[in-house]
């Protein structure tokens, strides 16, 4: 499971109760929105989180390209 801060974690409590009040007109205790977002971090985050590294990968493998051009570019003609 993705760990989280403290601090993070009641952040994410308090979205998840304003979203289901102000979206759904749902009141949800603390410790009902606590089981939704450990659902969401165990079941639905880490399609998100390896969803990130594909996109890190990705960016990181275009850099890398852009290197190799450049540094042949660099190449001098030989006879």
């Amino acid at each position: 499971m993705i760990d989280f801060t403290p601090n993070q974690r009641a952040e994410m409590i308090e979205h998840v109760r304003a979203y289901c009040s102000n979206e759904l007109s749902i009141e949800l205790g603390r410790f009902d929105a606590e089981f939704l977002v450990d659902f969401f971090t165990r079941e639905i985050a880490p399609y998100y989180y390896n969803q990130g590294l594909l996109d890190a990968q990705a960016a990181l493998l275009k850099r890398m390209d852009d290197v190799k051009e450049a540094i042949m570019s660099l190449e001098k003609p030989t006879p």
